[in-house]
């Protein structure tokens, strides 16, 4: 457990992600309940209901659904920012996404926060280090004035896989950990958690020397799922125990001066079943902190 190294830790990375207080923002689905493709106007409904808690969110492609065609002037007219995304696991995701990403972030780098290429590449084994580190390099050529790096499974930076990265120069690392998906009990999830992203922070660190001052990490994902998820293990969904985590370990965390995206903003009742890591499907309609229909399902104080 290293709880008590987090903090130093964490302050050694760059100001601009740590601040006496963290801040919040949300993973954002590009489709509406029913499966159909967000437009401007859903977009902004999305950014009212947030706006008290959140001005920032992140997608996870620029072409799909034009997604970044649609979100970039809804994020200008409401005041968000955005991480904007490349898929880069193909060359036409790849290709598609840049090109919908060259025709919209020209005069709009004010609202994009960043653009990470690539979403848990290298935890599913897409990538080398090296060859993400080749696909971000390209981005950063064709968007000199915006921040581009990657999300990632925390162990990948914690065990030396993303090491190109941070030797490499990238200065934005999202680091996705869920102790849900590790079968932690919610007794016990946020000190998981935080665990996780301290040897994560712990790593970068190291690999990065003198250059830690200017990285930029913080929590790509992170939640729990409420009542109608799946269990997994140990892990049970519920909304109490997504409430619970919720004031422990992500509201712990903004506390320590970690910046966190809570995975995700609203539940997405038309994602399919998945298959996990035991074989079992796993419903993941019901991760959002509010429901479809962007109503509250528990306290989101912290």
């Amino acid at each position: 457990m290293r709880l008590s190294t987090l903090l130093p830790l964490a302050l050694g990375l760059a100001p601009a992600a740590v601040s006496a207080a963290g801040t919040l923002g949300f993973a954002l689905g590009d489709k509406n309940p029913d499966g159909s493709c967000k437009a401007q106007s859903d977009y902004e409904a999305d950014f009212d209901k947030l706006s008290p808690l959140s001005k920032l969110v992140r997608i996870y492609s620029a072409s799909d659904c034009n997604s970044a065609k649609n979100i970039v002037p809804a994020a200008k007219a409401k005041g968000f920012k955005v991480v904007l995304a490349v898929w880069p696991d193909t060359e036409e995701s790849f290709n598609s996404d840049t090109a919908a990403l060259k025709s919209v972030v020209p005069g709009n780098e004010d609202v994009v926060e960043a653009i990470t290429v690539g979403s848990e590449t290298l935890y599913r084994g897409n990538f080398t280090g090296e060859q993400l580190l080749e696909k971000i390099n390209q981005v950063k050529q064709m968007f000199p004035n915006v921040v581009v790096g990657t999300a990632d499974s925390w162990n990948k930076y914690a065990d030396g896989t993303a090491d190109p990265l941070i030797t490499g120069g990238v200065t934005y690392l999202l680091g996705n950990a869920f102790a849900y998906w590790q079968g932690a009990p919610i007794t016990n999830a946020s000190r998981v958690y935080f665990d996780d992203i301290s040897q994560a922070i712990e790593h970068v660190q190291k690999i990065a020397g003198a250059n830690a001052k200017n990285i930029r990490f913080a929590t790509g994902e992170t939640g729990w799922p409420t009542d109608g998820g799946s269990n997994y293990g140990p892990a049970v969904a519920s909304t109490q125990n997504a409430e619970t985590f919720y004031k422990q370990g992500v509201c712990g965390m903004l506390k320590w001066g970690m910046d966190v995206f809570y995975f995700e903003a609203f539940d997405e009742p038309w994602k399919p079943k998945s298959v996990g890591d035991d074989g079992q499907a796993e419903d993941e309609t019901h991760w959002g902190m509010f429901t479809a229909d962007r109503k509250d399902k528990f306290d989101t104080t912290c």
